[in-house]
């Protein structure tokens, strides 16, 4: 029998300012120790998706209305972002929104205090840290601000890894950087899935890069899954296509419900 998923989502719904739908129905699984790429073009629902995980929707004035959010086997849906990052659920947020008047050093530090970890665990942490983006210990005393984009999201996932985390909750890490950039952050989330068995729920835009690295994918279009399966097979049938350009996407999603429902009956 195959392992319980590290996350479960399970038909959820958010509305926000109690009036605006954003998403409608919304399930996906992360099998544990796997990257799963959550992609759609902008308005899709991707961010609200992770947001609505870690239960920060409710920062913007979003709210939870249906479904469930299971984590580790236990519905986490009323449970506080800080106490998930202590359970090992961490999300890096769009944007890096590192603390820019403050050194490198210091946002990264900030990541390990939800665990309250003694001072040599730190010093431990920081150094491993150093040891997969070599760039920050260089780059360790200077403000986090003036450092460039590439920098900046190695920063956030740095700091997101100093919590030491099961699960990271990843929410456009292409975005504004070069080419060379993305692929050097990929790089090294592939190798943190890897070698440390971090499972990653990834939201791109970059579609190809995304599926370069996932081993599944989950489409969102209008904030409902219209696609999913391996990677292989999203582009495969150029559903990505269809779900940015519009297109045969529903057509898709409706011969793969009905081939399902072929399955369970048989």
């Amino acid at each position: 029998m195959a392992s319980p998923p590290i996350l479960q989502v399970d038909e959820i719904a958010v509305t926000y300012s109690q009036i605006i739908p954003a998403l409608r129905g919304v399930s996906l699984a992360v099998p544990e120790g796997a990257i799963v790429a959550l992609l759609g073009g902008n308005g899709a629902g991707k961010t609200t998706t992770l947001k609505a995980i870690s239960n920060l929707v409710r920062a913007e004035r979003g709210e939870l209305t249906g479904g469930r959010v299971v984590y580790r086997g236990a519905d986490i849906a009323r449970v506080e972002p800080w106490t998930l990052v202590e359970r090992g659920l961490v999300q890096v947020l769009e944007g890096r929104r590192c603390f820019a008047h403050l050194s490198v050093e210091e946002n990264l530090r900030i990541g390990s205090f939800a665990r309250r970890p003694r001072r040599a665990e730190i010093e431990a942490d920081l150094e491993r840290i150093y040891g997969i983006f070599p760039r920050l210990k260089v780059k360790r005393q200077s403000l986090a601000g003036l450092t460039s984009g590439g920098e900046q999201q190695m920063v956030a996932i740095g700091r997101a890894l100093m919590a030491r985390p099961s699960l990271v909750l990843l929410d456009e890490p292409s975005m504004g950087l070069a080419p060379m950039v993305v692929e050097e952050i990929f790089e090294i989330v592939a190798a943190l899935n890897r070698d440390e068995g971090v499972s990653f729920l990834l939201a791109e835009q970059n579609a190809t890069m995304a599926l370069r690295y996932a081993q599944h994918g989950y489409v969102l279009e209008g904030g409902r899954v219209v696609a999913y399966g391996a990677t292989a097979e999203l582009a495969r049938l150029d559903v990505l296509r269809d779900a940015y350009l519009g297109g045969a996407v529903g057509d898709y999603a409706a011969r793969r419900s009905r081939r399902e429902r072929q399955y369970s009956a048989t």
